[in-house]
Parts: structure tokens; C-alpha cells; sequence
């Protein structure tokens, strides 16, 4: 269930909707042609949603740090 930022946005249900209305939004916000009104809303909600993104991938580092007793293993690709 999403809940509402301080700017009255919501929060998106997971990291891959937020990572795909990120994608998006950098997209409209490239092409040029938004209002410079809209454009400064849109960089906020932008704005959210890295630090949503961020925060969601520092939280999963810190659950693979704790099953791996507090050691990052390398990652290797088999």
C-alpha cells in the first residue's frame, strides 16, 4: 500500500515502480518541453523517488549483511 510523502505525493508500492516512474520521468523531463512550473514539481517528485530508491536498496544491503553474519561476500557471476 503506498503512503503519502510531506509534499502530499505517494510513495510508490516498490523499488521496481519506483525505479520505472523514475525512468519515465527523466524521460519528460529531457524532451524540453515542460513548463518551467511543472518542470521544478517534477524534479522534486525525481527527487523522492532516488531517495525512495536509495533507502530501499541500503535496507535489502543491510538484510544481505546480517545473513552473511556481517561479511559482503564478492559477487561473482557463475
Amino acid at each position: 500500500m503506498a503512503k503519502a510523502t510531506q509534499q502530499g505525493s505517494t510513495a510508490p508500492a516498490s523499488y521496481e515502480a519506483a525505479l520505472q516512474e523514475l525512468e519515465q520521468l527523466v524521460a519528460k523531463l529531457e524532451s524540453g518541453d515542460m513548463p518551467l512550473e511543472q518542470l521544478l514539481t517534477q524534479y522534486q517528485r525525481g527527487a523522492e523517488l532516488l531517495k525512495f530508491c536509495r533507502d530501499r536498496l541500503e535496507t535489502v544491503e543491510d538484510q544481505v549483511k546480517v545473513l552473511d553474519q556481517g561479511t559482503l561476500k564478492p559477487w561473482t557471476p557463475e
